[in-house]
């Protein structure tokens, strides 16, 4: 008898689903898959040589996948509207807009050399679809598992730094290989087991925002620069990389292995 009352505790409770919350489940999906066809509005301004359109619209991408994931965890996406794969169509719009679109960019500009963008473009591509596809790309405690296919925003500093082509060659095979080494890099938006003091969370969510707008002032400001900005940005790139690097091999919670 204990046995079976345990056993009716433990049945999970299942909540109907409102018309509302339904509606506005499907809000969320179209709103992530919004982020498709900015992808595409910046696949334009690239073909038409409008750069710094075309950074914008990259930047507006990432916004849009910054907080589509809170929404939909608000809104219990998975119950609200089960028939839709949400993490399939994140990733789906993720690809083109991390991978694919920074590619094309590479491309058409002259950011790398002319003799080897090709073979870099496709190292990049390859790297990505690695990372996109592994079990665990995103691991059990919310990390990143390898470089986590930011390549728009590193086309963003190597636009915005004007390094030579061999340069920005190196940085970016460098960042090809780092695809494959499982370091954990923090996912900005799933702060859980990063550290269990919240304030130390919303500090980390604090200066992501910070850094943000940071950028965002570097891209405004272009040609012309503000080492304030500058600072901010590569000081915040510097933080997370550091971070990233103690949490891998002082994770919050340990392998059960």
């Amino acid at each position: 008898m204990q046995k079976g009352v345990a056993a009716l505790n433990n049945v999970a409770v299942v909540r109907p689903v409102t018309a509302t919350q339904r509606f506005t489940g499907w809000l969320v999906h179209f709103f992530t898959a919004s982020g498709a066809c900015v992808g595409l509005l910046s696949l334009n301004a690239i073909y038409q040589h409008n750069l710094i359109t075309a950074l914008w619209l990259m930047a507006a991408a990432i916004l849009i996948d910054a907080v589509d994931g809170m929404f939909a965890r608000q809104v219990r996406i998975k119950e609200a509207v089960p028939e839709i794969d949400g993490a399939l169509l994140d990733n789906v719009v993720d690809f083109a807009n991390y991978t694919l679109i920074p590619c094309f960019f590479l491309l058409v500009t002259d950011i790398l050399p002319d003799g080897l963008k090709m073979i870099c473009v496709m190292s990049i591509m390859f790297a990505s679809a690695y990372q996109f596809t592994q079990v665990d790309a995103k691991t059990e405690d919310h990390f990143f598992k390898g470089f986590p296919s930011y390549w728009n925003i590193a086309v963003f500093y190597l636009f915005f730094w004007q390094m030579s082509s061999f340069t920005n060659l190196v940085i970016l095979f460098t960042l090809a290989v780092l695809s494959f080494i499982p370091v954990k890099y923090v996912y900005p938006s799933r702060l859980d087991f990063l550290t269990s003091n919240p304030l130390l969370r919303m500090a980390m969510g604090c200066i992501t925002l910070i850094w943000g707008a940071a950028t965002a002032g570097m891209l405004w400001l272009y040609p012309e620069s503000n080492i304030i900005l500058v600072s901010i940005s590569m000081g915040y790139c510097l933080l997370y990389m550091g971070i990233s690097l103690y949490r891998t091999y002082n994770p919050l919670v340990h392998s059960k292995e």
